[in-house]
C-alpha cells in the first residue's frame, strides 16, 4: 500500500526547545492528525534548492497549519503593535510559494490558521490586524460557526452548526478576490474560505486540536489524504500506461 505524502510547512523559530540553535517546528498535534488519517507527514524547511514547482513533485497534498502573524507590508499595512511576525523574513514567501504551486499542480491543501489567512492576502484580502475586545471570543477559547450550505467544507464536516478550537487575535477583514466563504462565527468573523475549481479548504480554527476524538475534526484530515492519495493513485495509473505505451 502506497501512503501519501503530505507536506507539512515547519516554521523556522529562533528558539525550540532542546535544540542548541533555531529550529524549524510543526505541531505535533498536527503531524499526529495526517499520520491518524493515513498519511505520511513530511516537514517542509524554508529554505531548499528546489524550486516549489520542482518541490511539489514530490508530494501528493500539502498543509500549511498555523503560526505567527503575516507581515503587514503584504497587505499594505503596517504593523500595529499587536502583530507578532514570524522570526524568519521569508516564512510568508516559502509558504505562499508552495500555495501557487499545489494550486497550480493540482494537489490537494488543507491551509489551518495562518495558511487561511495567507491565502487571503495572496488573493488580494487584508486582515485585521488584532481584534481588540472580540479577543476573548477567539483567543484560547471555543466558540460555534455556521457553515455555508453546498460548500466543500460542509460536504467533508457536514453542513449542521459545529464547536471550534480558536487560537488567532488577528481576522479576515476583505475577502480575496475569487474566494468564496464557507463558514462564519457569531460574532461575523470569517472561518472558512475556498478557491472555485481546486481542490483546497481554507480554515480559521485549529481542527488538530480535537481531531483525536472529534470525528468532524478529523474529517478534515481524513478529507486531505483521501484526496491526495487518489491523485497519487492517478499519477501512478498515468506512468503505468506510459510504460505500456
Amino acid at each position: 500500500m502506497t501512503v501519501p505524502r503530505i507536506g507539512v510547512t515547519g516554521m523556522w523559530s529562533n528558539r525550540v526547545h532542546g535544540l542548541r540553535y533555531d529550529g524549524n517546528a510543526v505541531a505535533t498535534q498536527v503531524l499526529s492528525a495526517v499520520v491518524r488519517s493515513g498519511g505520511e507527514p513530511l516537514t517542509l524547511f524554508a529554505e531548499s534548492a528546489l524550486r516549489p514547482t520542482e518541490r511539489m513533485r514530490g508530494l501528493d497534498g500539502l498543509l500549511i497549519p498555523g503560526g505567527a502573524d503575516l507581515d503587514p507590508a503584504s497587505y499594505g499595512q503596517v504593523a500595529e503593535p499587536e502583530t507578532m511576525v514570524a522570526d524568519y523574513a521569508g516564512q510568508d514567501a516559502f509558504e505562499a510559494g508552495l500555495i501557487s504551486a499545489a494550486l497550480a499542480a493540482g494537489v490537494p491543501v488543507l491551509a489551518i490558521c495562518r495558511g487561511f489567512q495567507l491565502l487571503n492576502v495572496m488573493h488580494g484580502g487584508t486582515l485585521v490586524q488584532h481584534l481588540g475586545d472580540k479577543t476573548a471570543a477567539h483567543r484560547g477559547s471555543v466558540h460555534g460557526m455556521a457553515l455555508t450550505a453546498g460548500s466543500c467544507l460542509a460536504t467533508v464536516i457536514g453542513d449542521s452548526a459545529l464547536d471550534v478550537s480558536s487560537y488567532h487575535h488577528q481576522a479576515v477583514d476583505r475577502v480575496g478576490e475569487g474566494l468564496t466563504i464557507s463558514a462564519v462565527a457569531p460574532d461575523g468573523i470569517v472561518e472558512g474560505l475556498e478557491l472555485a475549481g481546486h481542490e483546497l479548504i481554507a480554515i480559521q480554527w485549529h481542527p488538530e486540536d480535537a481531531a483525536a476524538t472529534d470525528a468532524r475534526q478529523r474529517a478534515l484530515f481524513d478529507w486531505l489524504v483521501a484526496r491526495a492519495g487518489a491523485r497519487a493513485a492517478r499519477g501512478r495509473l498515468a506512468g503505468i500506461g506510459a510504460e505500456v505505451l
